[in-house]
């Protein structure tokens, strides 16, 4: 029934409750069981001992484990681990140090907060250093930690060692198995691209692909050592991703295709099921292809891709000395860390996000130093958590703190005000460690609601405070939140000057650049395919991340949501382009005419000059322009696409 004229809309913006839809995520039964077992073994452990209180600490420890192992290869989860807890051990040292010295405790947090949020720009493991090493330096400032000094670190550290061991107890017995199921799951993920060419889906599966890439070449190539011979396992694994992408390159040709002819014969996605099971399975042998005699250049770029891919799918010893990663080879380990020291100490974002962590951080300690707020280190704990970066915009994550907490509490209530303490701690703790995995995978707020009742029952077998700990953790939430909205969004500038349009500008420079080494040998006599080849990866992958940015930004109110909408269009379009510039390249390279020079570098010059505007502009301006050409040539849908992101958007000459 349609809503009469005139009448009031009473739902909330969709920006608004974006995160409140549960996202759809299977239940991660294994991790579930590795949290329940990690949190209440030391429960049941200290109250056997007699030290209820050290039985909790190194459950806190195992927490921040649980939190933390988000990785899925075991050399990974190691690292993602372990690294973040020698950062806890030190800031629950250095919280302990200053517990009770007041202004000295604020400025100490306020310095450890600018630190924690520079390094959380290097990467993953990095982030959840920082936020570890911020977090028990809050929770060492606000608690009574029992003496001496160093018990409080080593309990923390033993509950995170803990965890890691759990996690390797599986080592043995599967080892590569977690990257060996992302190769698969990433062949799958082109069966599915390919059967959705032509189609209106082919987008959104592209975009799988893409992130399943990504994913698969973070698993094999994270921590790897130069010498990839020292590992066949991942060598053999390395060499079947590798030849996805000649199969990934292929598909926007493909998809170009069958949009012309129809659609492309169904035994090309099923043979790629086919490879996704060999590789699962890591069958060897000759494999027997059924595929039809390609005709057209697209064709036969996938027939190729997919013979080829099939070869060194079954083979069981690829050369370790002809497999890379598409994406060049690691610098040595002091040049790495000489590069991560400069990008962190020179580099405009880190400072930006060091200085608002500080600034929030700064402003909640002297609050709460000024104001009796009882166990006010919960109000720190709150804008920690809302003002992590690489989790999602400030706003949001503020207003599903808020809820996810308030979620948490009504859940804590029933439990300290029914459950006697002691014992039933342990079953209790079985129930409410286990959803922790189970909600994370499920969004911001439901994590927050799983994670909010532990840390109070985890608290009040510190400080016996019972149902009295409810209320006071829901108004340090609502005032934490607060202060991250007001200091850390509403009066920080970058708040209201997003920088995607820079990012966007950038973008669209490096696909001019793509085209230009696309058709190198054809405008200047010389060309590379490894060059090219990573480029293009390097590209989409780049891509990828300016994607997640606007959807970050859709979820910010007005005005940075309404722009970033209005500009979302130009991100697909540009995607396009590099789709259409890969098609025309394995088109020319099966068999198609080469395109004229001239043509190569009229579509360079208008991408050129679209990133231009964009960085000069914070208003889209459409522009009309011809880039005449072959109409019948290799080059028409890439120009066809330039015309179609031009007419969005350009440099405003008025």
């Amino acid at each position: 029934m349609a809503r009469p004229a005139g009448s009031v809309r009473l739902s909330p913006p969709a920006w608004l409750t974006a995160g409140l839809k549960p996202a759809p995520a299977p239940i991660p039964w294994a991790a579930a069981l590795r949290a329940a077992v990690a949190l209440a073994t030391p429960l049941a452990v200290g109250l056997a001992a007699g030290q209820p209180a050290y039985g909790a600490l190194v459950s806190m420890g195992a927490l921040s484990g649980v939190i933390g192992d988000t990785a899925d290869a075991y050399r990974m989860r190691v690292f993602n681990i372990a690294v973040p807890q020698l950062f806890g051990a030190v800031g629950v040292t250095l919280g302990t140090l200053v517990f009770g010295h007041g202004w000295l405790a604020v400025a100490v947090l306020t310095l450890v907060a600018l630190v924690s949020g520079m390094i959380s720009s290097i990467g993953a493991v990095a982030s959840v250093s920082g936020l570890l090493l911020l977090l028990n330096s809050v929770v060492g400032a606000g608690l009574p930690m029992p003496d001496p000094w160093w018990m409080a670190p080593l309990l923390l550290t033993l509950g995170g060692l803990f965890v890691l061991v759990l996690t390797l107890l599986g080592w043995p017995l599967r080892r590569a198995a977690p990257e060996r199921a992302a190769v698969a799951a990433t062949y799958r993920a082109v069966a599915e691209l390919y059967e959705a060419t032509g189609t209106s889906a082919y987008d959104e599966k592209r975009h799988a692909v893409t992130a399943s890439l990504n994913h698969s070449y973070d698993l094999i190539l994270a921590r790897r050592a130069r010498q990839h011979g020292r590992a066949p396992s991942l060598v053999r694994l390395l060499a079947q991703l590798n030849v996805v992408i000649p199969l990934a390159e292929a598909a926007p040709a493909a998809h170009l295709r069958a949009q012309l002819y129809g659609p492309l014969s169904g035994a090309i996605p099923v043979t790629v099921r086919q490879l996704a099971d060999a590789v699962e399975e890591s069958r060897t042998g000759t494999p027997v292809l059924d595929l039809p005699t390609p005709e057209r250049p697209a064709e036969k770029a996938v027939d190729d891709a997919l013979r080829h891919a099939a070869a060194v799918v079954h083979q069981a010893e690829p050369d370790p000395h002809n497999v890379d990663d598409r994406l060049g080879r690691p610098a040595a380990l002091r040049v790495r860390a000489r590069r991560t020291t400069r990008a962190v100490l020179f580099s405009g974002a880190s400072w930006r996000y060091g200085l608002r962590l500080a600034l929030c951080i700064g402003l909640a300690q002297a609050l709460v130093s000024l104001i009796a707020v009882p166990r006010s280190y919960w109000v720190a704990l709150t804008v920690t958590f809302v003002l992590k970066p690489d989790f999602g915009s400030v706003f949001s994550r503020a207003v599903l703190r808020a809820l996810g907490t308030a979620a948490g509490l009504l859940l804590a209530a029933l439990v300290l005000a029914e459950v006697p303490r002691g014992w039933w701690d342990v079953p209790v703790m079985c129930v409410l460690a286990a959803l922790i995995p189970v909600f994370s995978a499920k969004g911001y707020a439901f994590q927050t609601a799983a994670i909010t009742p532990v840390i109070l029952l985890l608290s009040d077998t510190l400080n016996q405070q019972g149902f009295g700990l409810v209320m006071p953790r829901l108004y340090d939430s609502l005032i934490g939140c607060g202060i991250a909205l007001i200091a850390g969004y509403l009066l920080w500038p970058e708040s209201w000057h997003t920088r995607i349009g820079d990012r966007l500008a950038d973008a669209v420079a490096d696909t001019a650049a793509y085209v230009a080494l696309a058709f190198a040998e054809v405008t200047a006599g010389q060309g590379d395919q490894g060059t090219r080849l990573r480029a293009r990866r390097t590209l989409y992958r780049d891509l990828s991340t300016v994607r997640s940015e606007f959807q970050r930004a859709l979820t910010e109110p007005p005005p940075t949501g309404a722009r970033a909408a209005a500009w979302w269009p130009l991100v697909v379009a540009v995607e396009r382009i590099v789709d259409a510039t890969t098609a025309a390249r394995i088109r020319v390279d099966h068999g198609a005419p080469d395109p004229d020079p001239a043509e190569v570098t009229a579509v360079e010059r208008e991408l050129r000059e679209l990133a231009d505007g964009l960085r000069d502009t914070d208003t889209l301006v459409a522009v009309r322009t011809e880039l005449p050409g072959d109409e019948t040539g290799v080059l028409e849908p890439l120009r066809q696409e330039v015309r179609a992101a031009r007419a969005i958007a350009g440099p405003d000459l008025r």
